[in-house]
């Protein structure tokens, strides 16, 4: 719905650490006013009244893979953005190993194109380094894309970066956040040869994590951050799946000081090895879902800061495709549409803050990336926001999963919060599983 003027009231605003309770004016593109209390000065303006709801910015998801180009009957650009801004995420930032991959200046604004047209969220793109293409790294203007993507385990066609000369020559040469897939490649392809010879093909999907293994995570961050310290490079490492490689960062410096920082996933706080027998391939991620142990320590690093983003890596492929055996099924699972009803079920358990979500999944990504006037409810600022009742239970169904692939790993489950409300750049986007002026979006952009 575009609206010139629309006035937020009685809301429980989450911001910068504080829950308290106020009124938001939204004017054109812009919050224009926050407040205790603000009235409607004419009849024009659209009021909500909010009472009894949570006021959040709009969740910024970092790691995104929408399959579009070349991927895009798993998913794309239009249908996975509206699935984003049906679970709160209002801006994100999509990964280079799309087909053909986005390792060039040219097929990087071809995906902008493509999102300037479909996407419902705002957006930008992470550009992919490869073995050989230092000089179109080169020619990335820092001020208009989210960084630089580096896979140092398997990824798809050549975007696995393995000659050590080359990644330290990479490290040297931009000043972008670097950010890393970190899992070994020969730790991962011993593991697997192992067990092909022990189970053939049919390898039981309980052996994902010990296959892709604690050791294979830790060789390759650790290796990482020692060439980040070494080189000067800004480095962050995405999706730490085990409590061990959570002891090389730290929290002992303010974010936007930090040169070294790292992000946890949705599926890594939620699941874990307990749960392949019922989950199957369904929650076959690399990296892998680890132990309890793992999980409890993820969570203690989130909460103590020595890790400072939750991102989805939303990688949606198709139930076909989920269905094959272990060998065969590829890994990665959607979840853009239930990241924040799935944190927000562990804010109702007590193991994790609403302003400690806030700042992981709305300023945090803001400060690490830069992002111009998006991430916080402040005056002046982009008025991205998402209004959430915290006891409305629904149940994830088949019906109501918005993802182009039709699945998700948590299916059945209840949540008791619910996007109600979804505003991107003043519009509001989304009420209630109805779609509003799904072409508010825009493409991010960087104070660098």
């Amino acid at each position: 719905m575009k609206l010139k003027t629309t006035l937020i009231k009685n809301a429980n605003i989450v911001n910068e650490g504080k829950v308290f309770n106020g009124d938001i004016l939204i004017e054109g593109e812009f919050i224009k006013e926050i407040s205790d209390s603000i009235s409607a000065k004419s009849a024009d303006v659209y009021v909500i009244d909010a009472e009894g709801k949570y006021l959040l910015p709009g969740a910024i998801d970092d790691q995104v893979h929408f399959r579009e180009p070349g991927l895009t009957h798993k998913a794309n650009i239009k249908t996975e953005s509206r699935a984003a801004i049906a679970g709160g995420i209002t801006s994100f930032i999509e990964m280079p190993n799309t087909n053909p991959q986005t390792t060039t200046i040219e097929k990087l604004e071809e995906k902008f194109e493509i999102a300037s047209k479909t996407s419902a969220a705002n957006y930008s793109f992470m550009f992919g380094g490869t073995n050989d293409n230092l000089d179109e790294i080169l020619k990335v203007d820092p001020k208009s894309v989210a960084g630089l993507k580096l896979f140092l385990g398997s990824s798809t066609g050549n975007m696995l970066v393995d000659d050590p000369a080359v990644l330290e020559k990479i490290f040297k040469s931009t000043n972008m956040v670097i950010s890393v897939h970190c899992e070994d490649e020969a730790t991962i392809k011993k593991n697997l040869k192992e067990h092909i010879e022990k189970y053939g093909e049919d390898i039981p999907i309980s052996k994902h994590p010990i296959i892709r293994s604690e050791e294979a995570c830790y060789l390759s961050s650790s290796k990482a951050i020692e060439l980040a310290k070494k080189t000067g490079a800004r480095l962050h490492v995405f999706h730490l799946s085990t409590g061990k490689e959570t002891k090389l960062f730290s929290n002992k410096i303010p974010l936007k000081d930090k040169k070294i920082t790292a992000e946890v996933c949705i599926h890594h706080l939620w699941f874990s090895d307990a749960d392949y027998d019922k989950k199957g391939t369904f929650i076959k991620w690399n990296p892998a879902v680890k132990t309890k142990k793992d999980r409890t320590q993820l969570l203690e690093a989130l909460l103590d800061d020595r890790i400072d983003v939750i991102a989805t890596d939303h990688a949606p492929h198709t139930l076909e495709e989920k269905n094959n055996n272990y060998t065969k099924a590829p890994s990665g699972g959607p979840l853009v549409q239930h990241a924040l009803p799935a944190i927000l079920e562990m804010f109702h358990k007590d193991k994790i803050s609403i302003e400690k979500i806030v700042e992981k999944m709305c300023h945090n990504p803001a400060i690490l990336f830069e992002i111009e006037k998006r991430g916080y409810l402040k005056e002046g600022y982009y008025a991205d926001m998402v209004l959430v009742d915290l006891n409305n239970p629904w149940t994830v169904t088949k019906e109501n999963i918005l993802y182009k692939c039709g699945w998700s790993p948590f299916e059945g489950t209840t949540f008791k919060s619910r996007i109600t409300h979804t505003f991107i750049n003043g519009s509001m986007v989304y009420n209630n599983f109805k779609f509003y002026n799904t072409n508010a979006a825009k493409r991010l952009t960087f104070n660098r």
